[in-house]
């Protein structure tokens, strides 16, 4: 397959020392997908290569590839950075954990569609102080369709209701409402409070205009975030480092 130069604008969000001087770094790229470039002397002491490429930087780069494989970074234009992620642990243990998620939801040069400018948002409204746990708890569950997980939120499953109380029922695949509590085995029902599964819902649908404005209080948002990750163990069973040092966290606050 021939090579060819190309721009394309996106977030770093790994890098990786590789031989002597030479950087490996992943972007997620708005039209191009994800893409492991490699910078060479991007260590040495004269190369301007190695602060284009810091986790969280984000612009234009100018690539060399064919559509596989490794992509040469030539240049860059317009490079900045999400500083206040950069610069806060909580910050960057959220972002680092969604892009985690996105990188594990596609493969290389698959397009991303909708979930770059996701992303993208995400990151922007953690780095900016808006809640982190909350549009976190959103990625994931907004994600799971790219995982071939894609949970049936609007009516229950069983027999199409739209209102009252409701639970999330894992082995069907979605909510279920009081009617139908009955059919559901214990271990596989999350036996969520009606708020709570109220909070599944509204997050696994809001528009992306909305990201981040979802207000609740603490006890709600640890009950939401268990019954999320219960989802994620259950059906798709990742196993991220990301996670666990966003959960060991999560045990402080």
């Amino acid at each position: 397959m021939s090579k060819e130069l190309k721009e394309v604008q996106g977030i770093i969000f790994k890098r990786q020392k590789f031989h002597e001087a030479d950087l490996l770094a992943k972007i997620i790229t708005k039209n191009s997908g994800i893409i492991t470039m490699i910078a060479r002397g991007a260590l040495k002491p004269k190369s301007k290569l190695g602060a284009s490429l810091l986790n969280f930087s984000y612009g234009t780069y100018v690539i060399v590839s064919s559509g596989q494989g490794l992509s040469n970074l030539r240049t860059y234009k317009n490079v900045k950075q999400f500083d206040g992620i950069f610069n806060d642990l909580t910050k960057n243990a959220y972002a680092s954990f969604i892009l985690d998620l996105v990188d594990h939801a596609f493969v290389e040069y698959q397009d991303l569609g909708k979930y770059y400018e996701l992303t993208s948002l995400a990151l922007t409204k953690i780095n900016d102080g808006e809640d982190a746990e909350m549009i976190t708890q959103t990625i994931q569950m907004q994600l799971l369709a790219a995982y071939g997980v894609e949970p049936e939120l609007r009516h229950c499953v069983i027999c199409g209701k739209e209102t009252g109380d409701f639970d999330y029922s894992i082995v069907k695949g979605g909510i279920i409402c009081s009617n139908h509590f009955y059919t559901d085995a214990d271990a596989t029902r999350l036996h969520l409070q009606p708020k709570e599964t109220a909070v599944i819902r509204t997050i696994g649908l809001i528009p992306f205009s909305r990201l981040g404005t979802i207000k609740i209080n603490q006890d709600t948002k640890k009950a939401t975030r268990r019954a999320i990750d219960r989802i994620y163990q259950e059906t798709i069973d990742l196993n991220l480092k990301t996670k666990k040092f966003l959960d060991e966290l999560n045990l402080f606050t």
